[in-house]
């Protein structure tokens, strides 16, 4: 580990509280980062990473405390300044352009250009191939991005970051999709970029990863930082990590009414294949059955609700439903069969913000009846506003546009959309992402009342004491497979957690 203790930190975030409505994301996190210092974060998903991230490259603005950026401080930062500053983040996600390569890619919005503007192709190749020989990348700088190899990808969103002159660089899940070689490389890459005194924030969900190459590990839980790990000896426990991760007291649980699920399968998937090379998964859902999914990001858990519910296709398998097979080549088959999708982004795929309640909750429905340009919505308002009440959707009318609505009752517009429907199978992805206690409460109540009157419930969640509290069984998703299979007292937090990051317990 660099000799850091004698200098000052490049960032230093002190004390940062973020608070979205009804939700309090970071509860005073402290935290920094030296020159030439590899500093792991790791937590749970939704434990606050990507919030203190986001900060910190100015997408979004604490509600309460301060950045320091090489000793000035500062209440608040945008994106430019944040870039300025010499702070650049890597995400996940993959926003390069694939028709372009990696030259364009590098420049894209801001080309070099000659007398008369013409673009100066020469002279951008050449600062890509300097800041190349300085890291020691090897790609091929011309090569179009959709020919690239994934971690090849990665270098280049990488290179566009470096050459930037950045101080700080945040890599963000950097090798969730890549297989063991690709990960190497990726690694010894940040090696030689903390070597030149840049200073790295790296956050992963592979905990073998993270000892392997992390001068220190910071734990987040819940919005807080638990604990900072020094790791120069590249010693720290799993076990402790993952325990640090999980803990959390008991009265934190939501308690659910339980009953005996019928032995009945309602749902049966047979060696479902996302793609060609993708691992072949298998389950069954029961009548009156709650079943968790979980995973860490990139696990491929989304990916498998998605398939079910016709949002992507599959390559190869087939599923059942009540003991038919279904030919699901798009989401109108997937709901003409009796299966409900509650997605997790609501806005963007569960709701048409500018309409109304009541157009909204018939939504789903009313895709039967066909309805014309001048259909009368309101003529349905009975078949609306029982779910609406039931649910106790703060609306000042069904006719108010779910724009004007808070997260939580937007989310439960979304749910009341799929209980109009009367389906078979309901498929909750995220469902109580970023909405408050209360909301969450009557969530789990419309859930439990589902799975009494017959319904079967596969549940996606990050979230562990929802998970928990509410799963009959809980399917364990990693590298796109279903893992493991936990019921009773085998669900629990660590015991997740260790299986869904394939360390061993109590290491």
């Amino acid at each position: 580990m660099p000799d850091i203790s004698p200098r000052q930190p490049l960032i230093r975030m002190e004390n940062i509280v973020k608070e979205f409505p009804g939700v309090r994301a970071l509860s005073g996190i402290t935290f920094d980062v030296f020159p030439g210092e590899i500093h792991c974060l790791v937590g749970e998903n939704g434990a606050g990473k990507s919030t203190l991230m986001k900060l910190l490259s100015g997408a979004y603005t604490p509600t309460q405390g301060t950045v320091f950026v090489e000793g000035q401080p500062y209440k608040t930062l945008d994106p430019e300044l944040s870039q300025q500053l010499g702070i650049e983040i890597v995400y996940q996600e993959n926003d390069l352009v694939p028709c372009m390569n990696a030259v364009e890619n590098i420049f894209v919005g801001k080309e070099l250009t000659l007398p008369f503007g013409i673009i100066d192709k020469k002279g951008m190749l050449g600062r890509v191939r300097e800041t190349m020989r300085e890291f020691d990348i090897q790609i091929d700088p011309l090569q179009k991005i959709e020919h690239m190899s994934v971690s090849d990808q990665q270098f280049v969103k990488i290179l566009k970051a470096l050459m930037k002159k950045s101080k700080v660089l945040i890599l963000d899940e950097p090798t969730s999709m890549f297989n063991v070689e690709d990960a190497g490389k990726v690694l010894n890459l940040v090696r030689t970029i903390s070597a030149r005194g840049i200073g790295i924030i790296y956050i992963s969900h592979f905990l073998e990863e993270v000892v392997q190459i992390a001068d220190r590990i910071t734990v987040i839980r819940d919005g807080e930082s638990v604990r900072t790990y020094d790791n120069a000896g590249r010693n720290t426990p799993l076990g402790d990590i993952t325990r640090d991760m999980v803990g959390r007291p008991v009265d934190t649980f939501y308690q659910r009414e339980r009953f005996e699920p019928s032995h009945e399968k309602v749902l049966e998937v047979k060696g479902l294949q996302l793609s060609k090379d993708s691992p072949e998964i298998s389950f069954s859902l029961n009548k009156g059955e709650i079943l968790g999914l979980f995973g860490m990001v990139g696990s491929g858990r989304t990916e498998i609700v998605r398939a079910l519910s016709g949002a992507d296709p599959f390559y190869a398998g087939e599923i059942w439903l009540s003991g038919k097979k279904l030919r699901v080549t798009n989401p109108r088959d997937a709901i003409d069969a009796g299966l409900a999708h509650i997605t997790e982004d609501r806005q963007r795929l569960g709701l048409n913000l500018g309409s109304s309640v009541l157009e909204n909750g018939l939504m789903v429905k009313l895709q039967h009846m066909r309805p014309s340009l001048f259909y009368d919505y309101k003529a349905h308002a009975p078949l609306v506003r029982p779910i609406v009440e039931e649910l106790n959707v703060k609306t000042p009318s069904l006719l108010q546009e779910v724009m004007y609505l808070s997260g939580g009752n937007q989310q439960k517009v979304v749910l009341g959309k799929w209980l109009i429907t009367d389906a078979l199978v309901y498929i909750f992805d995220e469902p109580t992402r970023g909405i408050d206690v209360n909301a969450k409460a009557e969530f789990y109540k419309q859930m439990t009342q589902l799975a009494k009157a017959g319904k079967a419930i596969i549940m996606v969640s990050s979230e562990m004491p929802e998970l928990i509290s509410m799963s009959d069984r809980v399917l364990v998703v990693r590298e796109g497979a279903v893992y493991c299979e936990l019921s009773g007292p085998q669900i629990n937090e660590e015991n997740i957690i260790t299986q869904a990051l394939g360390v061993i317990a109590h290491a």
